[in-house]
């Protein structure tokens, strides 16, 4: 074991919700200077731990140290102020204001009573030229892609000058250049003597940044090594407590005829798509591969009429459609899972029930009243269908991991019947046993003849399962690579994507 000091103890933490018990005598190290991998499937704890030592949940029982002494904050304020930072999965953050209001809401620099812009303006430059991020602190956050966002959150929390780092999915947005980039940031810190709690379920990533894993199952410690003394199929088994052969389930689809057709589609408001043209046939998986700023999420959003479409033709089956709305996006059978499922997916306060049926609620009134023998039957689907976790169908989404929150919002679009599914990240933050079971869900949902486009960033997941791949670049289709054809294997087929993906930069 690594024989660097002892920076965190967390022992015996105990945490429950109403019908969950969500840590059960979990135990948890970070050595100075190092980097701590935090694996386990959706709904296993890890966040859950964190936002206990964060102060966002308080402990049932259990006992935490910090370089020896005990802790216990009582909000993140408390803990901020104590030298530790943690970064969420999901980003919250005032979209309407700018950069370096973000920074540093709640801590604004003073002169004579006003805040001080220009120190701010300053000071937020200062941490940005360091961790080399290349964005304007007077932009608008709101007007920024999820990864740039995700960035911002990284340098206030280095801005705080902690000694404990949490990255919750700190890559689920990023791509490869910018991964290299956070990583860069995680060795500059490392070498002060930072300690840096990684949570992530991309194995490539977590065997290449750290020096030690723990892993955590269904709310229980299971195991910590050191990161060179384990393979990625060992982590999957503690994980799922099974093996896993292949990460891909076998593809069971056969592409038809022509099902979509996109004739020069272009956004009315920049930044958008422009000009895009292709087919989707019926059965097929189609992937959308590019950089982040190609447009790839925009392109979804202005063919389900989210955005506003300035020209082109959409049709389906040969018939000429409009798709000015969401509304009548989804009567021509359309289906759209966001990219990010707590600003534009889940409704935080209701239950996983009313998050189930709510896209296809008239299914479910009677007269001036919702059938509830309907409502349950069609939450229960969702949730034995999906394989979710959760205590109830009357459990508030808001309880569920962020991995069982995605598997309710395809449920809700699988109950509208879709012909059509939009699919915007669809496994983001998602572990490797959920993803494997979305997965083999898309591939069936194929079988069935339903079309799918999906926008990933994760390229080995395009070529796992979709059978062409479009390849944006900054809002223009560079190019179509086609699954099957000779390009020497995945690498090529990677390398054809990557320069196709800088063709337009």
């Amino acid at each position: 074991m690594d024989a660097r000091p002892l920076l965190l103890e967390m022992r015996g933490i105990d945490k429950s919700f109403p019908g969950v018990k969500a840590l059960d005598q979990v135990r948890f190290e970070l050595r100075r200077g190092t980097v701590h991998a935090l694996m386990g499937e959706n709904g296993a704890g890890k966040s859950t731990l964190m936002k206990c030592l964060f102060g966002i949940y308080k402990k049932d029982a259990g006992t935490v140290k910090m370089n020896g002494k005990d802790i216990n904050f009582t909000d993140p304020r408390d803990a901020l102020d104590n030298g530790v930072a943690m970064v969420h999965q999901e980003l919250n953050q005032v979209k309407r204001r700018n950069v370096m209001e973000n920074m540093w809401l709640g801590r604004f620099p003073m002169k004579y009573g006003l805040v001080d812009h220009k120190k701010m303006y300053g000071d937020t430059k200062k941490f940005f030229d360091e961790l080399e991020i290349h964005i304007d602190p007077r932009k608008i956050v709101g007007d920024l892609s999820v990864s740039s966002r995700q960035m911002i959150e990284i340098a206030k929390a280095v801005s705080y000058d902690a000694k404990i780092l949490v990255l919750d999915e700190p890559t689920s947005s990023l791509t490869e250049e910018e991964v290299n980039h956070l990583f860069r940031i995680i060795k500059k810190l490392v070498e002060r003597d930072v300690g840096v709690v990684y949570i992530s379920h991309r194995m490539d990533e977590i065997l290449r940044i750290s020096n030690e894993i723990t892993i955590m199952r269904d709310g229980k410690w299971v195991s910590t090594k050191p990161a060179n003394e384990m393979k990625i199929g060992e982590i999957i088994r503690l994980m799922v407590n099974r093996d896993i052969d292949n990460f891909f389930p076998p593809k069971t689809n056969i592409p038809g005829e022509p099902m979509l057709e996109c004739m020069g589609v272009s956004g009315r408001y920049m930044p958008s798509c422009q000009d895009v043209t292709f087919t989707l046939h019926k059965g097929e998986i189609l992937g959308v591969a590019g950089l982040v700023g190609s447009r790839r999420t925009e392109l979804l959003n202005t063919l389900f009429g989210t955005m506003t479409r300035a020209r082109g033709e959409i049709k389906l089956r040969g018939t000429k459609i409009e798709n000015r709305n969401a509304g009548e996006s989804m009567k021509y059978g359309f289906a759209l899972l966001t990219e990010e499922r707590r600003a534009t997916g889940i409704f935080p306060q209701a239950s996983v029930s009313f998050n189930s049926i709510i896209a296809s609620i008239d299914k479910y009134i009677k007269g001036i009243f919702l059938n509830e023998n309907k409502v349950n039957g069609a939450s229960d689907w969702v949730i034995q269908s999906l394989r979710v976790k959760t205590p109830g169908k009357k459990t508030l989404i808001r309880n569920l991991s962020g991995g069982n929150q995605q598997k309710v919002i395809l449920g809700r679009w699988l109950l509208t019947d879709p012909e059509i599914l939009l699919l915007d990240e669809p496994t983001r933050g998602i572990d490797v046993g959920a993803k494997y079971e979305i997965y083999q869900l898309i591939i069936d949902l194929a079988k069935q003849g339903k079309g799918i486009i999906m926008v990933s960033s994760e390229m080995t997941e395009l070529l796992g399962i979709c059978d062409n791949i479009l390849v944006m670049s900054n809002g223009r289709l560079a190019g179509k690579v086609k699954r099957g054809v000779d390009f020497g294997g995945i690498q090529g087929e990677q390398e054809t994507i990557l320069t196709l993906a800088a063709k337009y930069v």
